[in-house]
C-alpha cells in the first residue's frame, strides 16, 4: 500500500504543475483539433469511394485524431524526465523514503490522466462538429481506455530514452521516427479496405491501429468486442512490458548517479 500511496502523491504532484499551466495542455490539443476539422472538410468525400466503409468521414476521423493525440503527446514524456534529470529533482528524491517504483509509474499515471481529459475533449469537439457515436457511452469508453493503453506504452518508451541517453535531441528524433509513420501506417485516416496489401499488413503489426481498430469496433452500431478485447489486451500487454523495461532504466541511471 506505501508503493500505491507514493503513486499517488508523486501523481498528484506532477498534476499539480500541469494545473498550474493549462496553456500545456490546450497547446498540445491545437493540432489534433486543427486536423479533426481540417481532414474531416477535406476528406469528407472520400468515404464515397467504393469499399470505404463508413457513412461519415467524421465519424470515421473522430477515433483517429483521439489515437494520433495520445501518441504524439505521449511521446513526449522523455523531455519531463530530463527537465527533473536537469534540475536535479529526481536525484533528490533518490534520498527521500518514497519507494523508487513510484518514481517511474506516477510519470505513466500522470501522462494517462492527462489523455483521458484531452480525449474527452477531442470526442466532445466532434459531437459538436457533427460525429456520431453509435456505440454510445460505452463505445467512447472503450475508445478512451484503447487510447490511454497506448500511451501508457509510448511514454514509458520516451522515459526510458530520456533516463538512458539523457539528451533532448535524441528524444526529439524518437518522435520524429516513430510519430508519422505509426500514424500513417494505420488505419487513422483511411479504410484498411483500400490501403496497398503491404501496408494493410504492417498496420495489422502497428500498435496504434489496434487502439483503433478497438475503438472504432466498441464505437460501431454492433460492436464487435472479440476485437475490442484481443486490441485492448494486446496494448495492455505492450504497456505493462514497456513499462517495466522503464522501471530496469531507472534502475541504471540509479546506479550510475
Amino acid at each position: 500500500m506505501n508503493g500505491v500511496r507514493d503513486v499517488l502523491w508523486l501523481t498528484h504532484r506532477r498534476l499539480g504543475v500541469v494545473v498550474r499551466q493549462p496553456g500545456y495542455l490546450v497547446i498540445t490539443l491545437v493540432q489534433p483539433v486543427v486536423w479533426l476539422f481540417l481532414f474531416g472538410s477535406l476528406f469528407r468525400r472520400v468515404v464515397e469511394l467504393p469499399g470505404f466503409g463508413a457513412d461519415s468521414y467524421l465519424d470515421y476521423l473522430v477515433p483517429g485524431i483521439v489515437v494520433m493525440n495520445a501518441l504524439s503527446f505521449n511521446s513526449w514524456a522523455g523531455m519531463g524526465t530530463l527537465d527533473e534529470i536537469e534540475r536535479g529533482t529526481l536525484d533528490r528524491f533518490l534520498i527521500t523514503p518514497v519507494r523508487r517504483g513510484a518514481l517511474v509509474s506516477c510519470v505513466v499515471v500522470e501522462h494517462a490522466l492527462s489523455t483521458v481529459v484531452q480525449s474527452l475533449v477531442i470526442v466532445l469537439l466532434g459531437l459538436v462538429g457533427g460525429a456520431h457515436y453509435a456505440g454510445g457511452a460505452p463505445g467512447v469508453a472503450v475508445l478512451i481506455t484503447a487510447a490511454v493503453l497506448l500511451g501508457m506504452a509510448l511514454s514509458a518508451l520516451s522515459h526510458t530514452f530520456g533516463l538512458l541517453v539523457r539528451r533532448r535531441e535524441t528524444v526529439i528524433a524518437l518522435n520524429t521516427f516513430l510519430l508519422l509513420p505509426l500514424t500513417f501506417l494505420s488505419t487513422a485516416f483511411m479504410s484498411a479496405r483500400l490501403m496497398p496489401d503491404w501496408m494493410r499488413r504492417v498496420a495489422a503489426l502497428n500498435p496504434v491501429d489496434w487502439a483503433l481498430v478497438a475503438g472504432r469496433s466498441a464505437l460501431a452500431a454492433d460492436p464487435g468486442w472479440a476485437a475490442v478485447l484481443v486490441r485492448c489486451g494486446g496494448l495492455a500487454l505492450l504497456a505493462a512490458l514497456l513499462t517495466g523495461v522503464s522501471h530496469l532504466a531507472f534502475r541504471a541511471y540509479r546506479t550510475s548517479v
